[in-house]
């Protein structure tokens, strides 16, 4: 069968032909149809994942939506290693598929499984989102950002703020449900855009912030922590739920004063922080919503023959690889 098969850590995929797998008790054969780009699929493909079993060579791909040996239509992630989602099938354990409904195409399940988990995880499942709370998106114009905008919406959010890096990108947003935006410019670690976004940030958080969803990490999410101990009322709690590290930084220099000084909440969420199972019950809550509601993200499909140049491509729209 074809596939996209990644020789050794760290290496893009190169588009191939290996043995297709055969059926094994206890696992289920995918016909896989269609497999998203996640940042997830990608860096756990590669090795660089904190969840990577970093067995290669292996096809790449940790998710993707198909049709199992006795017809059902699934989501499936985190396939059986060597065997992985960009190919023409795979073996899965039954408990990590989900149902797709029938309102619900191939590309767009495959497209917003994985931000659409990250969304209603954290909003859900970590932050407890209550109706009527203000969430702030940081770094909200991606695919998972623009998803946790229009869920924080969905699930009964009373204003909702959205920064990011791109202006024009952000006031697309409003569309989808954003309140207020923030655009600001941070780079090279610059103290004058870090003092500049701050500043922007303060009124919303002297308003009362009650959720921060970070999707950047880095110099971003040290503002954000700085303008709350700054900003916020004495004692009032700001869950900042950090899911994803798009600014490319995996630590920063936190001032323990902003901690002492304010009752910020800090906490991650992703594979492990939440239960699986719990995860899989958000995809599947994500899909219900998308299929009663039409909620869609921009999406660009590509062949798996194409798989070098979709591996290097932009991460907005989602590229989905069609196996056909």
């Amino acid at each position: 069968m074809k596939a996209a098969i990644v020789t050794a850590a760290g290496q893009a995929p190169v588009y191939g032909e290996i043995d297709a797998p055969g059926a094994r008790e206890g696992l289920a054969l995918v016909a896989v149809s269609t497999a998203a780009l996640s940042t997830f699929s990608k860096s756990r493909s590669t090795g660089a994942h904190y969840s990577a079993q970093g067995l290669f060579p292996a096809v790449a791909g940790a998710e993707g939506v198909g049709i199992t040996a006795d017809g059902r239509r699934v989501y499936f992630v985190l396939p059986e290693a060597p065997t992985g989602a960009l190919a023409q099938s795979c073996l899965v354990s039954p408990d990590r598929c989900v149902a797709v409904p029938d309102g619900l195409d191939d590309v767009t399940a495959a497209a917003i499984a994985n931000p659409g988990m990250a969304a209603w995880a954290a909003l859900v499942e970590r932050a407890a989102l209550r109706s009527g709370e203000t969430v702030l998106v940081n770094g909200a114009t991606g695919s998972a950002g623009r998803m946790a905008v229009r869920l924080a919406r969905h699930l009964g959010a009373g204003r909702i703020v959205a920064t990011g890096r791109n202006a024009l990108e952000l006031e697309t947003l409003k569309s989808l449900g954003a309140d207020a935006v923030i655009p600001f410019r941070l780079e090279n670690e610059d103290p004058a855009g870090a003092r500049s976004y701050e500043a922007a940030l303060a009124s919303e958080f002297a308003a009362g912030v009650d959720i921060v969803i970070d999707y950047l990490w880095g110099l971003s999410a040290k503002t954000v922590i700085v303008a709350i101990a700054k900003n916020a009322e004495d004692g009032r709690a700001v869950r900042f739920v950090h899911v994803g590290g798009a600014s490319g930084a995996e630590s920063i220099d936190l001032p323990g004063a902003a901690l002492r000084s304010s009752a910020i909440q800090l906490m991650g969420s992703g594979l492990k922080s939440v239960s699986f199972p719990r995860l899989l019950d958000a995809v599947a809550n994500v899909f219900q919503v998308a299929a009663a509601t039409g909620m869609r993200i921009p999406t660009r499909v590509m062949p798996l023959s194409e798989i070098e140049q979709a591996w290097q491509a932009p991460g907005t729209p989602r590229v989905v690889i069609s196996m056909k």
